[in-house]
């Protein structure tokens, strides 16, 4: 046991933690993070799974990275590099008549969809503005009386009247139905109405006709209201992310632990005062701050018993089981997608030809089996960054759904079956490419739970659903970044707003630390 004493320690130096851990610190405060893994950046990670050949092993593309917190931090000047930004989508078709989307503009489909998608992207940017208003701050509750809070809905109010009377009627409206609905009402592109089913869905235990997929469609697409037209690839893959954030936390001052994984919050009475790692060393904190999910927080790390029953219940019934593998291939040559020009090949490429195909595909996970025809996101980043694979080479990286974490038969089995299945379809798209296969590996939301330490395998630590989502995330009882046990805070992708590369999460719990202390001075003197 040791008595270092910190202001704050945070468990977990995944990018929220961190950027948490670097907003504190630059407040002034003395701030420990604590990483179970032999380096920092979580889910955005680098790692050579085969001689030579190194993948992105969680997040393959960096999607929704907040311009603020990027500057505020400096992660320019702290090594995060572009080896292509703004990349198009690739909808694939198995016939070779792809569709490419661009930003607003489509290609590739009629005149009447290329009209219909431009007026869907700038309604969905308008939207977008409504919800960045509301992610980048701490989310307002409806019970305790705070002229913060009923700023914040003011605002909210305010954002959404100026919408105009049209798109604020829309945007009530698609919220409470399915993105299966919406691709219909505007498009009659089989390819196009996929494309965006794929975007309300990835990384979720839902299918296009699942109520929510509207909202995860808008939160998937938030980077649209900051400018952005399409994601981005790092130069040195998604590890080069965590690595800069790491480093604008110890440039402000904070402390990085890795290989320290944390056990258990210590507890004085029903104040968190610390923790204690699996060596048994107890390191104390006046504030705990957890970016890991809120499972693993609440079960694992404090415990049901420290919890009240209502709330033990809360958590145990939220929704966080992946359904999403990830397959990585050590390519020899580049593949050569029919009716593809190589010009495109290191774009995003969808493999999703229909909204039924995908609905088809999600029937399986709901029984707890693999999809026998899964649905794709690739990227190919070796086609712009060579530092990833030995000259002439390249790498392809599937986000591969659907995978259910509680498979029927067990991932033991199911395991090589499903990765099988998995490379005969890119075998109809890219005929020859299982010929060009060096190696291959598919990790299943077991394997993501065990290497990322997510509890489900769940990218985004829970369900992106609206009763899972804004005011509610990630339950009634820990919202606004607090919990139910004095000194203990969340910061992961479980809390406001949720999954992806955003950075907000990890601000805003920040600010909600440091107005929380604030709060408390002011009231003792």
């Amino acid at each position: 046991m040791t008595d270092k004493r910190f202001d704050t320690i945070i468990i977990g130096a995944g990018h929220n933690g961190l950027v948490c851990a670097a907003y504190l610190a630059k407040a002034g405060r003395k701030v420990l993070v604590l990483e179970a893994a032999s380096q920092p950046g979580g889910a955005a990670a680098t790692r050579e799974f085969h001689p030579g050949f190194r993948v992105s092993s969680g997040a393959h593309l960096l999607t929704q990275l907040n311009p603020g917190v990027a500057k505020d931090l400096g992660l320019a000047s702290h090594g995060l590099d572009y080896a292509a930004r703004d990349l198009k989508t690739v909808a694939l078709a198995e016939d070779g008549a792809h569709l490419v989307i661009d930003g607003g503009s489509v290609s590739g489909v009629s005149g009447n969809d290329a009209v219909a998608y431009a007026k869907f992207h700038s309604q969905n940017r308008r939207f977008g503005k409504v919800l960045d208003g509301f992610f980048s701050r701490r989310q307002p509750t409806l019970v305790d009386r705070s002229w913060d809070d009923a700023f914040s809905l003011l605002k909210l109010g305010w954002s959404l009247k100026r919408l105009g009377k049209e798109d604020m009627q829309d945007l009530m409206r698609v919220g409470l139905i399915n993105i299966y609905d919406v691709a219909n009402e505007h498009f009659d592109s089989e390819l196009l109405k996929a494309a965006v089913a794929m975007d309300g869905v990835l990384g979720s235990h839902m299918g296009p006709r699942s109520p929510n997929t509207v909202y995860g469609y808008l939160h998937r697409h938030i980077a649209d209201a900051w400018g952005n037209s399409g994601p981005a690839l790092v130069r040195g893959g998604m590890g080069a992310v965590g690595q800069a954030f790491a480093e604008a936390a110890r440039g402000f001052g904070a402390e990085i632990r890795c290989d320290s994984k944390v056990a258990r919050v210590e507890m004085q009475g029903c104040h968190a005062t610390g923790v204690t790692l699996e060596s048994g060393e107890t390191l104390f904190a006046d504030t705990i701050v957890s970016n890991a999910d809120p499972k693993t927080t609440f079960e694992k790390l404090v415990g049901y018993p420290n919890l009240d029953a209502g709330f033990s219940r809360r958590v145990h019934n939220f929704r966080s089981r992946g359904v999403s593998a990830k397959l990585h291939l050590a390519l020899d040559t580049l593949p050569d997608f029919r009716g593809l020009d190589a010009a495109l090949a290191g774009q995003r490429l969808l493999l999703a030809p229909t909204m039924d195909h995908i609905e088809r595909a999600f029937n399986h996970a709901k029984y707890g089996e693999y999809s026998r025809a899964p649905v794709m996101e690739i990227s190919i980043p070796s086609v712009h960054d060579d530092s990833l694979t030995p000259a002439g080479k390249h790498v392809l990286s599937a986000i591969v759904q659907f995978a259910p974490y509680a498979l029927r038969e067990g991932w033991d089995s199911g395991k090589e079956v499903f990765k099988r299945i998995a490379l005969e379809q890119l075998e109809r798209y890219a005929p020859g490419i299982n010929n060009r296969v060096l190696a291959s590996e598919l990790s299943t939301p077991v394997d993501l739970e065990r290497e990322f330490g997510m509890a489900g395998g769940h990218w985004h630590h829970g369900e992106i659903a609206l009763d899972q989502a804004l005011l509610m995330r990630p339950m009634p009882g820990a919202h606004q970044y607090r919990t139910p046990i004095p000194g203990l805070y969340l910061c992961g992708a479980g809390s406001h707003p949720g999954g992806g590369i955003m950075g907000l999460a990890g601000r805003n719990a920040a600010e909600a630390v440091i107005k929380h202390r604030k709060d408390r001075e002011e009231r003792a003197a």
